[in-house]
């Protein structure tokens, strides 16, 4: 799999997935109402969590993205958005066993968006198989701040 730790290759992944994660931060942070109405009908958080979850989300999102393309806290920011990716893949795996029809509010909050199902469950998973690769690749040479993979870069033993 040395293929997978080219440094193009990385670099290209680094980007698509912050991209992916600035997009999908963009439409929640200029309608904050919308993104909480589809926080809501996933029906996995309390009431009073909604509106907290709903702001603080997309910025997050935001955050994790362009640290991701710039590769500044590169570490931190594939280990969250790994994070976010596992609990989006269970809030819709919830979904979907529930029989529950509602639009992810993944890319937007307009009542024209994607259904929470399949399409969105392989969509999160192979953005989660890419943030895993990034995580054990590591930023790159390409990153602002660049830190090492802490696969590639064991210690040499000690003795």
């Amino acid at each position: 799999m040395k293929f997978l730790r080219n440094e193009w290759i990385c670099l290209i992944g680094r980007v698509i997935l912050g991209g992916v994660f600035v997009y999908a931060s963009w439409d929640k942070i200029l309608h904050p109402d919308g993104f909480a109405h589809a926080v809501h009908n996933y029906r996995v958080l309390p009431d009073s969590l909604i509106s907290l979850f709903a702001l603080m989300l997309p910025w997050l999102e935001l955050l994790c993205g362009v640290s991701l393309i710039l590769g500044l806290r590169f570490q931190a920011a594939a280990t969250l958005s790994g994070g976010l990716l596992v609990i989006f893949l269970v809030a819709v795996c919830i979904t979907i066993a529930r029989g529950i029809n509602i639009e992810c509010g993944c890319f937007t909050v307009s009542a024209h968006g994607r259904q929470a199902g399949l399409s969105v469950l392989i969509q999160d998973a192979g953005l989660l198989l890419l943030t895993l690769n990034a995580l054990f690749s590591g930023a790159g040479k390409w990153a602002l701040a660049s830190t090492p993979s802490p696969v590639a870069s064991t210690p040499a033993p000690l003795g």
